[in-house]
């Protein structure tokens, strides 16, 4: 199937031969099964124990490109019965096979080529991730470089901390030693597919873990991907296993089974209760990122232009489907008019269209019913009595209409009692509330029910630190927006979630600590005589 730009023309084929005219662009998916031709009737997407095979069902699903609502590729639609031939492979793999009796230091050095790997395909695998969820090519370049720095932050910590000596009286000797929690469920977002499961396959994979991967029915392709690359590197059969499906059917056992030991999902808070609910009946191990309604507080004393231009990316990077994005303004009274008329200028001149074509910085929506829930919360912000100064609408250009495309939007005269400043609406709208004091500005900043994180502009050095210290989310930007270091905690406070990626306390979560307790001279004690 063809893109088609002002510039080039993108074509997608699973053809390694193809050529064409200089002016034209080819990009080249691989040919594999999980790839599966448009109008197949037939696919091998799901991996379990080293075999890539079809659904129990015979069930395939079409994964569209939003840009054009085309199809992209057919996947193996699995249901219940497949994930638990996966989880059973898991099971053996992690009972009685090699990876979890690996040296760490070998485990690191598997993920250091993975690590490579990802490189090695790097232009291949932003061009999908672009193609499968709207965003740009940059983006997805972006997306797997940081997926890389994940998999070499994990590779390092692998046999770095492996377990302690504890103090104990004489004649016994005492450690603490840390061994892999076992079997793995790890469901994903459809917004950063690669990403989110890199966070949490990498520190997996690194503690001797084995897992079952369930992705987003709606984006699938790099998951399957990554997955391949992991074969590649020399992860053994049945250590990742990987089902295509919808949550009922696919995802649901993950959170149910009582040979699955951990569960991780990234997503709405919706479906988290449920698999909270569903994980507690075994008692698993959970760990939740549901989500956030993120503050980012301006306060008058710092430079507009810097100020206006990172907000613009708060809000709208990736189309505003990000779990962090600063989607809610908070800005002092002085500067307000200012700042707003400012934004709503640029917001307005950012240009919209398909990730593969230059200059394109928002692309669409991941889906219609996806911009059909966006499109109902602005409408609900309307009737609240806030404000629309910029988009508020799909684009006037025909070349865009058959996609899932929104314009960035921003609303005015908002207050904390509306549900458009309260709800996530996960989409490229941002919210704009006043505020006079810093106590003001930390009460507003905390009125919410996540805890994700949030941003505060200040040049002011104490207060800027004041602020940080008092918002409740978990990760706190001063004069920034949205980096992340692979070796840095992240995850929210109330119903951001439980529990942490990334970091030392990223490798915790995939991990059971033992105290391992030996009497180096053992005696009678005679307690009983």
């Amino acid at each position: 199937m063809a893109e088609e730009s002002d510039e080039t023309r993108l074509f997608v084929t699973n053809d390694p031969g193809q050529t064409g005219p200089v002016n034209e662009l080819y990009v080249t998916l691989p040919s594999v099964p999980y790839l599966a031709e448009p109008g197949s009737a037939t696919a091998t997407s799901l991996y379990i124990d080293g075999r890539w095979r079809a659904a129990g069902n015979g069930r395939v699903r079409e994964i569209l490109n939003p840009a054009d609502a085309s199809v992209l590729t057919i996947v193996s639609e699995g249901g219940r019965a497949d994930s638990e031939e996966a989880i059973a492979a898991a099971r053996r793999a992690f009972d009685g096979g090699e990876w979890p009796r690996t040296p760490a230091g070998e485990r690191g050095r598997v993920l250091d080529r993975i690590a490579d790997l990802l490189q090695r395909d790097r232009e291949e695998i932003a061009v999908m991730e672009s193609l499968d969820t709207g965003k740009t090519i940059e983006e997805g370049g972006i997306d797997v470089d940081d997926v890389t720095g994940v998999f070499r932050y994990y590779a390092g910590l692998a046999d770095k901390d492996t377990g302690r000596l504890v103090s104990a009286p004489e004649g016994v000797h005492s450690k603490v030693v840390y061994e892999p929690v076992g079997v793995c469920g790890m469901i994903t977002p459809w917004n950063y597919p690669l990403l989110q499961l890199a966070w949490k396959m990498a520190p997996a994979l690194a503690a001797g873990n084995t897992m079952v991967v369930k992705p987003s029915e709606i984006t699938p392709v790099t998951t399957a991907k990554l997955v391949e690359l992991t074969t590649e590197a020399g992860v053994p059969a049945g250590v990742v296993n990987l089902v295509t499906g919808s949550g009922p059917d696919a995802g649901a056992p993950l959170s149910e089974h009582p040979d699955v030991d951990l569960i991780s999902f990234t997503g709405g808070l919706a479906t988290g209760r449920r698999i909270m609910a569903a994980a507690s009946e075994t008692v698993k191990k959970i760990a939740l990122e549901l989500g956030g309604k993120n503050p980012n507080i301006i306060f008058p004393d710092v430079d507009l232009d810097t100020a206006v231009d990172y907000a613009l990316s708060a809000a709208f990077f990736h189309s505003g489907q990000v779990c962090s994005a600063g989607a809610r303004l908070i800005v002092h009274n002085d500067v307000h008019d200012a700042f707003t008329t400012e934004l709503a200028r640029r917001a307005e001149a950012i240009r919209i269209g398909r990730g593969q074509d230059e200059g394109v910085r928002c692309g669409p929506l991941v889906s219609a019913e996806h911009r059909a829930k966006v499109e109902a919360a602005v409408a609900r912000g309307v009737e609240e009595g806030a404000r629309i100064i910029a988009g508020g609408r799909r684009p006037d250009d025909p070349d865009l209409a058959q996609g899932y495309f929104y314009r960035p939007t921003v609303f005015v005269d908002c207050d904390r009692a509306m549900d458009i400043v309260q709800t996530e609406v996960f989409g490229p709208v941002v919210t704009v509330e006043r505020f006079e004091t810093e106590q003001q500005a930390v009460e507003l900043g905390n009125d919410t029910d996540y805890g994700l994180s949030g941003g505060v502009w200040t040049d002011d050095t104490a207060r800027g630190e004041r602020v940080a210290a008092a918002l409740r989310h978990g990760t706190v930007w001063i004069n920034d927006y949205g980096p992340y270091f692979p070796g840095a905690e992240w995850g929210g406070y109330g119903r951001s979630g439980i529990g942490r990626e990334l970091g030392l306390a990223g490798l915790d979560e995939y991990r059971e600590a033992k105290h391992v307790y030996r009497n180096l001279s053992p005696e009678p004690q005679r307690w009983f005589g």
